[in-house]
């Protein structure tokens, strides 16, 4: 076995360092936002002008999806104004564009436990993620290293909701849907009685669920309409099943982060050609596999 060096780099303090600074930090990130790890992201702004109310760092998004992100930069540890500055900031994109989703994000040197706790407190009710920048250093070249300490809570549907909002087959059938397209729902919960019988359908207003013993339970639900069908699978995004829908030939319409579901347009055809692979994902969402 060949000897295998190990190198320890050296953690670098940005705050009180001479060269490497805040908006350095800025223009690596500008550079390349994939180093932050929240996908596939472009530069849309930075040092963005805030009516009364300072620069936005960088503005950030999502070519795919109208997901936008507001970034505010920190050295050192995260403080209370910088909390602030990056909910104010994150309320007045989101009001001046709404056809946007928007999503906070702080990044700092050091995000302490009870920071982490006060930012926890509006995790759920804003969409915010604080991610945590360290910089190291090897020899003469250095390196961010990224870790995001707080992600943004999916959300997830009322129940009291759900039952004040149900309707009938009829309804998908005729309104919303019609009898092939919702057919195609049918086909799925004869799949997914394969490792979870027991399983019924249940029409909402806005989509269709599924229930046992008349308890929710929606990690994957459908959306029958005149000329198509879509299912949401609720499910961590990885790269592993980025490819393999990809490589099915799937339409992969998004990701939703904000929700934690991935959204495939399907027809019946699809659905019959790709039985394994559609229920190998169902077991994913379902919790009956690891692969995440």
């Amino acid at each position: 076995m060949e000897k295998i060096n190990l190198i320890k780099p050296e953690k670098i303090n940005l705050l009180n360092h001479p060269d490497l600074n805040e908006k350095w930090v800025q223009q690596i990130i500008a550079k390349d936002p994939s180093i932050l790890g929240l996908g596939d992201l472009i530069l849309k702004d930075k040092e963005r002008i805030q009516p009364k109310a300072g620069r936005l760092d960088l503005l950030l998004q999502d070519p795919d999806t109208n997901r936008r992100y507001e970034i505010e930069i920190q050295l050192g540890k995260v403080d209370e104004s910088h909390i602030i500055r990056t909910i104010e900031y994150w309320d007045i994109e989101r009001k001046r564009y709404p056809q946007y989703d928007h999503c906070a994000v702080i990044i700092a040197e050091d995000i302490t436990s009870r920071f982490l706790n006060i930012v926890s407190i509006f995790n759920g009710f804003i969409p915010l993620i604080a991610i945590q920048m360290n910089v190291y250093k090897v020899k003469e070249d250095y390196f961010l290293l990224p870790t995001t300490v707080l992600d943004e809570m999916s959300l997830g549907l009322v129940e009291d909701e759900e039952i004040r909002e149900t309707t009938d087959r009829n309804y998908w059938e005729t309104v919303r849907g019609t009898k092939k397209t919702v057919a195609i729902a049918d086909d799925f919960l004869n799949l997914i009685s394969e490792f979870a019988p027991g399983y019924e359908l249940k029409y909402n207003k806005f989509y269709i669920g599924l229930a046992k013993d008349d308890q929710p339970n929606n990690f994957v639900l459908f959306k029958a309409r005149k000329s198509s069908f879509h299912i949401e699978l609720r499910m961590k995004q990885s790269d592993e099943i980025d490819k393999m829908v990809e490589e099915a030939g799937l339409d992969l319409m998004d990701y939703n982060k904000r929700w934690g579901k991935y959204r495939i347009r399907l027809t019946k055809q699809e659905v019959n050609k790709n039985k394994d692979l559609i229920i190998r994902l169902l077991k994913i969402a379902y919790g009956k596999t690891t692969e995440e």
